[in-house]
């Protein structure tokens, strides 16, 4: 009941927040902040800022966390693979609707490198100049996707509706075929034709009627061996995970949205508020920034 409650809630707020003038208030306030944020852009290195102005042209990047090279990666990876081993193997009976399987707060705060990994100094100094503004941190999610044929939410297209451009950094622990539920999307340059033709305003679209749109033949499978990294704005790019056939994936979700994203009721936050000032005291002034911006 609470959580019809909530998303009943949200939607009022979000209705409000289609009104014209107000909505061209916050837009113009939007604007305004970006301008003001561009001299205090953290630097980056060539590399990064490639990084950078790829996101901005294709919103997407498939690399690999060789290629990253974080400092903290080999840790973080050898806390996730102890994790795999925990996480329950299916769904309960009673929850044949459900296709995915997350860690638990007591999970993540068991294995906090997780967690210490998305606040790498370097990945939000690349966020930061993506979104233009300071970085809301919404701590990882990590996940098993059940190899069922359940075929909702997620697993339909759609766009994230959080911020006006937000990044999802997904990371591989297993590999990933076309057959173990590779994440798909759709090129940057199809969405303006889909949101147009759909008239679309956020929500989930099935397969049959995204193909009377695009052609199957231009839908992106995010194929790759074990710490393949996606970097993608889902709020831009049209996607959804593919129902996994053969095998269960394994991935980590770490999801960013400026600190005053566009619909910040749909932020959500897993872990507790005590949680977080547990992980905080070993964090700098700008990463609890990231963590505590509401």
């Amino acid at each position: 009941m609470s959580i019809l409650v909530k998303k009943f809630g949200n939607r009022i707020v979000e209705s409000f927040y289609q009104i014209t003038f107000l909505k061209n208030k916050i837009e113009t306030e939007y604007q305004m902040s970006v301008k003001r944020n561009i001299n205090n852009l953290p630097l980056l290195s060539t590399t990064d800022l490639t990084l950078v102005e790829t996101l901005k042209n294709e919103g997407i990047i498939i690399t690999s966390l060789a290629t990253l090279s974080i400092p903290s990666t080999s840790r973080m990876l050898q806390m996730a693979k102890k994790l795999m081993l925990e996480m329950p193997h299916s769904i309960p009976a009673n929850e044949e609707h459900k296709f995915v399987i997350h860690a638990t707060n007591k999970q993540i705060m068991e294995h906090p490198e997780i967690f210490y990994w998305g606040l790498q100094q370097r990945l939000l100094d690349i966020v930061e100049n993506y979104l233009g503004l300071p970085v809301a941190y919404h701590h990882p999610s990590f996940r098993r996707d059940i190899a069922n044929q359940v075929q909702r939410k997620t697993r339909l297209w759609h766009l994230d509706k959080e911020d006006r451009k937000m990044i999802k950094i997904i990371v591989y622990l297993n590999d990933v075929n076309d057959d173990c539920g590779p994440f798909q999307y759709i090129p940057l340059s199809f969405s303006p034709t889909i949101t147009c033709s759909l008239r679309y305003n956020y929500g989930y679209v099935q397969a049959k009627t995204m193909q009377q749109v695009i052609s199957p033949l231009n839908w992106k499978s995010c194929t790759g061996s074990s710490g393949t990294v996606i970097i993608v704005d889902t709020a831009k790019i049209f996607h959804r995970g593919k129902i996994p056939t053969n095998s269960d994936r394994f991935a980590i979700f770490f999801d960013y949205t400026s600190q005053s994203p566009k619909h910040p009721f749909y932020c959500q936050r897993s872990l507790t508020n005590e949680n977080l000032i547990i992980l905080a005291e070993k964090l700098s002034e700008k990463q609890k920034q990231c963590i505590f911006w509401r």
